[in-house]
């Protein structure tokens, strides 16, 4: 029986990598992102917006992901900042899922930039698993225009543990007999699935390094941690009897949040920001023919602490109207009207086809007018950008009227691509003379 193969791809600095792909690739941009200290951040004239991807040269700043933009130009004040595009990353992802599938078919998608590939009895199709991986990893380079690393093992977890030694753009190796000598000296901290808590807690037992962690008491340790000693004490020695799942799960929702440009203090405010989040929500829903039943709203507040509160609608929909409503209901029950608030997100859950409606007596509203005036909004803007037609409310607002999901650049064609933004993924054959 062959041995038992997994690979692990992660994209290297995914959102940073996709955005300066597409610019350069689609756009014709001289400037590569990749190269300057840059981070891709949701709002580039916000200080408190998060930092959710940088470059190389920006991590030499100590520039780090999730810290706010203040703190990054405060280190880097030349820092380049771009808006990030998820309608992009989407079909960055996809294109990178799909080339995986022409390699094996049993892939098994972990994140949007992250997927495990069944490579067993594939040696005499590829060559040995190390030869095999540098050909994956340097054809996505060549075809797709960004690099990732590959972590190679026998099983998901050590694959996806060798995936994060050095980066970028690097092939590596962790199979159970290089556990001593690759694994276990590393801080226990980063071992998948030990959090800072965690760490926390063996460190005030004497456990700082992932081998301490493998040679202690295992009994011990579920006495002290409780389930999660005998998970994380199972990790540090290499041990994952889950098996690759090929088959991805169904979205089971979508979603949109935003950091605000200045702290919410009043309601009028924070329903405008709900409003657009709607308005991008829906219209991602009517376009997939999605219809949801469940909406959620969170809030945090401006010290970092979060809240969140979910309702069942009497029936499942898609239109902006009534996500709008219920989220504004969902707020007033969870904000005390004094809190400053820096984010709020809106998530619609509980999908269905989007065709169907269970109606009220009770209820004298014209769905079906609705949701034809929601269609011809989502025609306008498709064809002429967002700001061809918008809510009065919007007019003299600092909140866009569609905030979150794709770039404004690209939504609005204030910046007209020279070709879809599919040719990011554009597979360059052989006699192709453009440079990857």
């Amino acid at each position: 029986m062959a041995e038992r193969i997994i690979f692990h791809i992660d994209v290297n600095s995914a959102f940073l990598s996709w955005t300066a792909a597409y610019r350069v690739r689609v756009l014709g941009q001289a400037l590569d992102l990749r190269t300057v200290p840059s981070v891709i951040a949701g709002d580039r004239a916000s200080r408190h917006s998060i930092i959710l991807a940088k470059s190389g040269p920006a991590k030499k700043f100590g520039i780090k992901t999730a810290e706010p933009l203040g703190k990054a130009k405060d280190k880097c004040p030349g820092l380049y900042v771009a808006e990030p595009d998820y309608d992009l990353y989407t079909t960055a992802s996809r294109s990178m899922m799909a080339l995986l599938r022409e390699v094996s078919p049993a892939v098994e998608q972990f994140s949007i930039d992250e997927a495990w590939v069944d490579m067993t009895g594939t040696k005499e199709l590829y060559g040995p698993p190390v030869l095999a991986a540098e050909r994956l990893k340097n054809r996505i380079r060549d075809e797709l225009g960004f690099t990732v690393n590959i972590g190679i093992s026998s099983n998901k977890l050590l694959a996806k543990m060798a995936g994060d030694f050095e980066k970028p753009d690097k092939v590596h190796t962790l199979f159970p007999w290089e556990l001593e000598a690759k694994l276990w000296p590393l801080p226990v901290g980063e071992l998948f699935c030990v959090g800072r808590a965690t760490t926390e807690k063996l460190s005030r037992m004497g456990i700082t390094t992932i081998g301490q962690l493998a040679q202690a008491d295992p009994n011990f340790l579920q006495k002290k941690l409780h389930k999660p000693g005998l998970v994380v004490w199972q990790f540090a020695n290499g041990r994952d009897a889950e098996a690759l799942t090929p088959e991805a799960p169904a979205n089971k929702g979508y979603g949109n949040s935003y950091t605000t440009p200045r702290d919410v203090t009043k309601r009028d405010f924070a329903c405008q920001v709900l409003l657009s989040l709607c308005e991008t929500v829906g219209m991602r829903m009517r376009r997939d023919e999605q219809a949801g039943a469940c909406v959620t709203v969170h809030i945090r507040s401006s010290q970092f602490e979060q809240w969140s509160r979910q309702r069942q609608l009497a029936s499942a929909t898609n239109g902006t109207d009534e996500l709008y409503k219920a989220s504004c209901a969902l707020f007033d029950e969870l904000w005390d009207g004094k809190t400053p608030l820096r984010q709020l997100g809106v998530q619609v859950t509980k999908l269905t086809d989007g065709g169907c409606r269970q109606y009220s007596l009770f209820d004298g509203r014209d769905y079906e007018r609705l949701g034809k005036l929601d269609g011809a909004v989502d025609a306008i803007r498709d064809k002429f950008g967002e700001d061809a037609i918008m809510r009065a409310t919007f007019l003299k607002s600092p909140v866009g009227s569609m905030a979150g999901g794709l770039a404004r650049e690209r939504r609005t064609g204030i910046t007209k691509p020279v070709a879809e933004p599919e040719a990011l993924i554009v597979r360059r054959g052989r006699g192709d003379p453009r440079p990857g």
